[in-house]
This record gives C-alpha cells, structure tokens and sequence, in this order.
C-alpha cells in the first residue's frame, strides 16, 4: 500500500510539474493572439502596446471579425458606423463603409488609429479604455465632477457600470496578454 501511495504522489508531482511548465501553451489556448501581424503592426504605427490592443480585442470581439454587438458595433474592433465615419475622415480613408469594420486588419488598424487618438486626449489608459467602451464625452464629465473625480484627471467612479467592469476586464486581459506573449 506504501508503495502504491509513493507512486500517486509521485504522478501527481510530475503532473503538477509539467503543467507548470506547460501554463503559457494553456494560457494562449485561452488567449490567443489572433491577427498578430495586424496587431504588431498597427500598435507599433500607432505606439500602443500590442498586449493593450489584443486585450481590446479578447473583451471587445473575442477576435471575431464578424462580431456585431446590439449597439451596432462591427468586427474585431467592435466600432460603431458613426466612429468608423468620423474616424476614417480622420484617417483620410476614402470609401468609408460599415462593411468594412467586418475585415480584420480595417477593424483593427482603425481602432488602434481610435485608441491613440483617446490616448492623446486622456493619457491615462483606464481613462482610454472607458472612452472606448463608454465614450469620451462621458469620460470628461466624469472628469469635471467631483463625484467622479477628486483631481479631474482620475476617475474614481464609473457611474456606468458595464464600463466600470469593461476597464476592470481591460486591465486583466492587459497583464494575461503581456505575461503570455512578452519575452521577458
């Protein structure tokens, strides 16, 4: 019986051993970095972490180019066809169609394009995830009350609460992505 008990723990040992080592090949089977090229690119273009758009894209679409959310947000990026207009014209995109959010690279240039334009004006990622998620014009009135904001550069207070949870979601997604997929 002893020796069987040996043996057990044993397996166990190397069990738990192996998985250990194996943790990061299970962790992007979890977390899969879909569209790398695209997002290597596009993040580097627009000097945004690759680890924060891919984080974007796991909470937003779950990589899915033909995603469309019921506020009529479209593919990967899940941008609506009132920012992808006002983007494009930004971008000087010629063309413009909501089909188009449905093509991995367009959705995923185009938001990295709208991540570093939020960027700009928040400088602050949580501030730029909530105005992706809830709007930048919330953000600054969230901003400009007290009760949202003791400085008026922080937000204390989400009063929405999908977007409360949305940036809490982004901050996970971020630190998975840059413990998976970074060298160090």
């Amino acid at each position: 019986m002893k020796g069987k008990s040996l043996l057990f723990i044993f397996v166990i040992v190397v069990i738990v051993i192996v998985a250990a080592l194996n943790v990061k090949t299970i962790g992007k089977h979890y977390y899969p970095m879909k569209y790398s090229k695209y997002i290597y690119e596009y993040s580097s273009k627009y000097n945004l972490s690759p680890y924060y758009v891919a984080a974007i894209a796991k909470t937003e679409s779950n990589f899915n180019p033909e995603a469309k959310s019921n506020k009529n947000a479209y593919g990967i990026m899940q941008i609506t066809e009132e920012t992808g207009q006002w983007a494009a014209e930004k971008m000087g995109l010629k063309g413009f169609s909501a089909d188009k959010l449905y093509d991995p690279e367009y959705s995923i240039r185009m938001g990295c394009w709208y991540l570093d334009n939020l960027r700009q004006e928040f400088n602050n990622w949580d501030l730029v995830s909530a105005a992706y998620n809830g709007g930048r014009g919330n953000v600054r009135s969230w901003l400009n009350n007290k009760d949202h904001s003791k400085d008026g550069k922080n937000i204390h207070y989400i009063p929405f609460p999908e977007t409360d949870k949305y940036v809490k979601k982004i901050r996970v997604n971020y630190n998975i992505y840059r413990w998976l997929y970074s060298n160090n």
